[in-house]
């Protein structure tokens, strides 16, 4: 806001105005002195401050689907927690629990309870565990398996979506009332589909079954599987705006602002396994991403 100008003030009689205009006003309000401090006779007590945002927190929990469980990025078919973008010890990725407490605390104050396959409707179950915690840090991403489905007609509606994440919210807030909450939003499935098309091999995998409301048949373009892809954008768009709205509400959660999801990966980032899920190097991405949104002075806008 721009300073205002000094301007003098008027003396003798305007000055002598001006002081029976405040006392006039004070007796108004019902302001009195006592002690030489002024009080308000019916002055309503003042609200609790906003919790401060703690970015030096002294613990992690994390929550989620494979993504948050490393799966496909060390072997086939297999988690491997230890790349995680949230509570690794991978020295080439540098997980969020690292970046925050130290190589040798993220070790014994970070726990992973995340479970690959699981959609937003395993989430409280979660939470719960993580609560058990008493974290300093929750760490949520979770709502690419509620969207990658067998078809459109089977991803997880948008209200029941946000019907578990605030029954997630409420879970740990039962047990962990002072815990910060890190939430992620869900990666842009789409863009995962154009950038794999270009793989052959990324294809023929695709074919065994992953992803199929996205995936399926990835060099179809006609109308109803440019349609069929563009539901699934739209149905992960709505969930990450069911995501940010839910964590407006508690004053101790902090939404990437849709970091992720407007990350710009290429295969670079993909397990080579399945071009799909996040290799080693997109789990560092991702822990990057977190990092940066945890420790900002606020919340993305």
């Amino acid at each position: 806001m721009p300073e205002r100008s000094p301007r003098r003030r008027a003396r003798g009689a305007g000055a002598t105005l001006t002081a029976v205009a405040l006392v006039g006003a004070a007796a108004l309000t019902g302001c009195t002195s006592v002690g030489g401090t002024a009080e308000r006779g019916d002055r309503s007590p003042s609200p609790s401050p906003t919790p401060a945002w703690d970015a030096s927190p002294a613990s992690v929990a994390a929550v989620g689907d494979s993504i948050t469980r490393g799966f496909d990025a060390c072997s086939v078919l297999a988690d491997c927690p230890e790349v995680s973008w949230a509570t690794g010890t991978d020295d080439g990725v540098r997980s969020l629990a690292v970046r925050l407490l130290g190589a040798s605390k993220a070790a014994s104050h970070s726990w992973n309870h995340a479970v690959s396959g699981a959609r937003i409707a395993q989430l409280p179950e979660q939470m719960a565990l993580a609560a058990k915690e008493k974290p300093g840090l929750v760490t949520v991403m979770i709502g690419a398996n509620d969207a990658c489905r067998d078809s459109v007609r089977l991803m997880t509606p948008v209200a029941d979506f946000r019907t578990s994440f605030e029954a997630s919210m409420r879970q740990l807030r039962a047990s962990a009332p002072k815990a910060q909450v890190y939430v992620s939003s869900v990666p842009d499935l789409k863009r995962l589909w154009s950038t794999g098309r270009e793989n052959p091999l990324g294809k023929q995998i695709w074919k065994l079954g992953i992803c199929r409301s996205m995936l399926g048949d990835a060099d179809d373009m006609g109308t109803a599987a440019v349609a069929r892809r563009d539901a699934v954008l739209d149905r992960v768009v709505a969930y990450n705006e069911a995501l940010r709205d839910v964590c407006a509400r508690d004053e101790l959660c902090r939404y990437d602002g849709g970091a992720v999801f407007d990350y710009r990966f290429t295969g670079a980032q993909l397990s080579e396994w399945d071009w799909f899920h996040p290799g080693r190097n997109g789990q560092a991405r991702l822990a990057e991403i977190a990092y940066r949104n945890v420790t900002a002075a606020g919340p993305p806008a």
